[in-house]
């Protein structure tokens, strides 16, 4: 049985224990779906927490984008310090699909950098939940992507106990049937290396190696020790190996993958060549018969996730293994912001399916490669674990009708906030309205968000208030994650008063000093202005005291009639639950360095400690370098730099998933080995 524990310094409050005892009931009645709608603030993810402790089964947590699974995926691992929490997102910084563009006869090669981190956090994931039952992957919508048969990942793992008889070089043809290369100087990610009969491994999952002591052919010790310091951390008495990567193919399979690629490829070039199209018959031979002497000799060849249909001996058409299919029978699955994942789910399939059909159909890959791909939604709706939960602020048609219309609220805020106040204003004098109501926001020292429907009505706004004297500044979809952290940042520290956006208003932001959103074009039905949109918007203004929302139209459409009247729910049952249990509300309180600085893991290493000599280290170190990010390092900084600083800043901001920053290190990198 999985034994997770819950690591909190506070317990449920608000409507947090009513939610989870609802929902634990839900479970216990084997409900298959259910909905928990959260307002902002009202701790959703704390909910979850707790659930999944008194549950006790391995849960999948699915959310829209790589951002929220970042934020969830550190949550979840302070409240469960000694579970398996894991992060499964794409592996790629960056990523072209192979295409072919028909009209100009442009064929753009597959182009790709794939984060190394990231890729070994995906293989952590799957090893950990084929040994484990105490795991919990916070997932991306990636996770329904072709990603290869568990039972073959789990068959060709090397498995060892102390005792056991294993001939030596039997181990190592089997680390190398599962992608680890022999390097006996470095022991680098996804490598081994052999002094005598001690073997030592470095899984591409981990941070720690893996030592293997042989006695002849018996296994006397099995450690696992510090790859720098080469110390042991834990005596083992039995050890797990996974493979290397998650495409692998087992040397009995080879031979008939290999003949079924042949047979498709036969089949393919007799019908080019009875349509007369000779080019695409060629090409489609040379391209194939390289991949086939590949794959038999080393058993894997670039691209090969386009036979993984063969490689996996699939029926045509039949769905891919995705990391779904990791989780066994029994487990749990949470959709977070599941207004916005679940249509991402249902929409992936088809894009995919697009651009393959017309590789397929111009002789750059087989039919067999349309079966690489994401789950379409009925399989996704198929795969589904007995017990699935939506956790939105606004839930979608797709959820509620599925859950039978039961929701579980999670209304009332630990803090006793209320919803925002809701006020109309017409069109007509919106402007000097609005100028206004921003003078009384900042007199006193609070912060306000404006909402347009264009880049461009965004970009005249902000020029405009910043002729008039407002301290305002434009929020643009050209900002990469840490330039937008830093002007959020600059907002809540006050360097500015007004920000303005379109899209980019709605979900994930958490701003305790805004007091006043206005959304301008209310009235305007759309994508961006109809009831779930507004909602969201609405919810920014949901962490102070004095939250308040203005919506500017001349009329009041079905959308904003029904924001309305869903707000004013909120606010009256939040109010009648403070009076009942004597809570006065107060405003969210976050510290703004905790919320968007990047730590220095040296910094947080060295403050954890309780000598005092090690605190005035720490501040020592905070006080030399303040903001600790190459964003903020000058050029000559970066100059003075050794190659060895880059790469240890590089993989120090890997670690925290600081991508981005990351990246900045890779490019100095490259530019210094270039020059």
């Amino acid at each position: 049985m999985p034994n997770f524990r819950l690591a909190a310094d506070y317990s449920p409050a608000g409507d947090q224990p009513k939610a989870i005892a609802e929902l634990l009931a839900g479970l216990e009645r084997k409900e298959k779906f259910q909905v928990l709608l959260g307002v902002t603030g009202s701790g959703k993810t704390y909910t979850m927490a707790n659930i999944i402790a008194k549950a006790n089964k391995p849960t999948l947590i699915l959310t829209h984008n790589k951002t929220l699974a970042a934020q969830l995926y550190q949550e979840f691992k302070s409240f469960f310090p000694d579970n398996a929490v894991e992060y499964f997102v794409s592996y790629y910084d960056y990523y072209q699909p192979e295409a072919y563009m028909v009209q100009t006869d442009t064929f753009i090669e597959k182009d790709s950098s794939i984060n190394e981190e990231i890729e070994k956090l995906r293989l952590r994931a799957t090893a950990n939940l084929l040994t484990r039952r105490d795991t919990i992957i916070v997932a991306s919508v990636s996770c329904i992507y072709g990603l290869g048969s568990p039972e073959v990942f789990r068959e060709m793992s090397v498995r060892l106990k102390v005792g056991e008889i294993r001939d030596r070089d039997d181990i190592l043809r089997a680390l190398v049937k599962i992608a680890y290369d022999r390097n006996d100087y470095a022991l680098d990610r996804g490598c081994f290396r052999v002094r005598g009969d001690v073997i030592e491994v470095h899984p591409s999952y981990d941070d720690t190696g893996l030592r293997i002591e042989l006695f002849g052919e018996e296994v006397e010790r099995l450690v696992r020790f510090h790859l720098i310091t080469g110390e042991t951390i834990e005596v083992l008495d039995e050890l797990l190996i996974a493979p290397a990567r998650h495409f692998v193919t087992q040397d009995n399979s080879r031979l008939r993958i290999v003949h079924q690629i042949g047979e498709e490829l036969h089949q393919r070039v007799l019908q080019f060549e009875k349509e007369n199209r000779l080019v695409e018959a060629q090409r489609i031979n040379s391209r194939t018969r390289y991949d086939m002497e590949m794959i038999l000799e080393t058993g894997i060849c670039s691209g090969i996730e386009n036979y993984s249909r063969i490689v996996e001996d699939r029926a045509p058409g039949s769905r891919p293994f995705t990391l779904l299919d990791y989780f066994g029978k029994d487990w749990m699955m949470f959709i977070d912001e599941s207004h916005a994942s679940v249509p991402q789910v249902g929409g992936m399939f088809e894009g995919d399916k697009s651009r393959k059909t017309t590789l397929i159909e111009y002789g750059w890959r087989l039919p067999c490669a349309i079966d690489n791909r994401p789950m379409k939604f009925t399989e996704f709706e198929e795969i589904m674990p007995p017990n699935v939960m939506f956790v939105s602020a606004t839930p979608g048609r797709y959820e509620l009708e599925h859950s039978g219309g039961a929701v579980v609220e999670l209304i009332n805020r630990p803090t006793g906030l209320l919803d925002p106040q809701i006020e109309l204003h017409p069109v007509q004098g919106q402007m000097d309205h609005l100028l206004a109501a921003i003078e009384e926001v900042v007199g006193r020292g609070e912060r306000v968000l404006v909402t347009t429907l264009t880049k461009k009505m965004s970009q005249d706004l902000a020029d405009y208030f910043q002729g008039v004297g407002v301290r305002a500044k434009y929020l643009h979809s050209e900002l990469n994650t840490i330039e937008r952290h830093q002007l959020l940042k600059g907002l809540r520290m006050g360097d500015f008063d007004v920000l303005v956006g379109i899209n980019l208003l709605r979900e994930g932001l958490d701003l305790p000093e805004v007091s006043l959103v206005a959304i301008l074009d209310a009235d305007k039905e759309g994508f961006l202005r109809n009831f779930r949109s507004l909602i969201q918007t609405m919810g920014r203004a949901s962490r102070n005291l004095n939250g308040r929302v203005i919506l500017y139209a001349d009329r009041t459409t079905d959308s904003m009639a029904l924001a309305i009247a869903e707000t004013e729910r909120r606010r009256k049952t939040q109010i009648a639950f403070n009076e009942a249990h004597g809570i006065i509300p107060r405003s969210t309180v976050r510290k703004i360095e905790d919320d968007l600085r990047d730590h220095d893991p040296l910094i947080d290493m060295l403050e954890e400690e309780q000598t005092p000599e090690a605190r005035a280290q720490a501040e020592e170190l905070r006080r030399l370098d303040p903001e600790l990010a190459i964003l903020r390092l000058a050029p000559d900084d970066t100059r003075n730099m050794s190659i060895e600083d880059l790469e240890s800043r590089m993989m120090e901001a890997a670690s925290r998933l600081d991508f981005e920053g990351a990246a900045k290190f890779r490019d100095l990198l490259r530019s210094r080995t270039k020059g």
